[in-house]
């Protein structure tokens, strides 16, 4: 078979431009790879398009709103905002009508609203949202005139605070200070008015625990009860009553009640509270002991003297 000869025969040309193409007698396959070698230039260019458009400018206004925002706490305009709009979570629930616009109260008798508003944390720059109505609770209960408290939200904009005040149920002096104080015995507030002038008075370190008991004693002799000044706790035992005209009676330990009710006897049947003595002394339950006043005790001392020196006198 002979060999062939001659210039290679034409390529036929192909889409895009014949890449198959002769050149000098040799097909262009430098030209080819040269091509599939190339740069993707319209696919990065592509791509960049993608980036948001002001991509540059917003980052540059973040710089400096940051720079800005540090500026400002460090020079204690922060501070001041917040002192004037409240937190700024609160700013944006107020915005969208979350602010605490009404404040219902009930169950007030001899509280100022406004001061319990104030310990309960209520602020116009706050928000119902971020308001703690748990912590607004204790707060209010802490206060010594609160027996029970409720706080409750009512979206979108309003406050609920119910309360139930300690009734003043009695006075209670101790070391020099006289406090109203509940059933309980909690001190409610210092004695400064004088509509509870005509509460019963216990005296006495642990006195204001057991007013309820003082108040029940009374109860035994109730015609008496106006005469008594205060119930006097000794040793956190037992009680001496002191009446408007000063005189002590001391009752005893046990069954208190029954020796009020014997001196509402003696009262009744010898006026005993009306004569001159200093104290009675009802702690023993079959004698009835008692300390003369001065003028008595003298007077006592003479006719006992003069007894004697009739006794006397007539045995000699």
């Amino acid at each position: 078979m002979s060999g062939l000869t001659g210039p290679l025969p034409a390529a036929p040309a192909m889409a895009g431009g014949g890449l198959l193409a002769p050149v000098q007698g040799r097909l262009a396959w430098p030209a080819l790879m040269r091509r599939r070698n190339r740069p993707p230039v319209r696919a990065v260019e592509r791509a960049g398009s993608r980036l948001p458009r002001f991509l540059g400018l917003g980052l540059t206004a973040m710089l400096f709103a940051t720079v800005g925002a540090y500026g400002v706490v460090r020079g204690g305009q922060y501070e001041e905002f917040l002192a004037l709009n409240g937190d700024p979570r609160d700013i944006a629930a107020r915005a969208l009508g979350f602010a605490i616009g009404d404040v219902q109260i009930s169950g007030v008798v001899d509280m100022n609203p406004t001061e319990l508003l104030q310990v309960a944390g209520v602020d116009p720059r706050g928000s119902l949202p971020f308001f703690d109505a748990a912590k607004a609770r204790e707060r209010i209960l802490a206060m010594p005139l609160v027996k029970e408290a409720t706080v409750r939200k009512l979206y979108p904009n309003a406050l609920s605070v119910t309360i139930v005040e300690r009734e003043p149920y009695a006075l209670w002096q101790n070391h020099g200070d006289v406090f109203v104080v509940s059933s309980d015995g909690t001190p409610i507030d210092r004695f400064a008015d004088a509509r509870f002038a005509k509460l019963p008075m216990v005296v006495g370190e642990g006195a204001n625990k057991k007013a309820a008991a003082f108040v029940k004693l009374l109860d035994a002799a109730p015609e008496l009860r106006g005469r008594v000044r205060a119930g006097i706790l000794v040793g956190e035992r037992r009680w001496t009553i002191k009446f408007d005209n000063g005189i002590d009676v001391r009752l005893p330990e046990e069954h208190p009640g029954k020796a009020f009710a014997r001196l509402s006897a003696l009262v009744r049947d010898q006026k005993i509270l009306d004569r001159d003595i200093l104290s009675i002394d009802l702690r023993l339950p079959d004698r009835v002991v008692m300390r003369l006043g001065e003028e008595a005790a003298t007077a006592r001392a003479e006719a006992v003297k003069a007894k004697a020196k009739l006794t006397k006198g007539g045995t000699t």
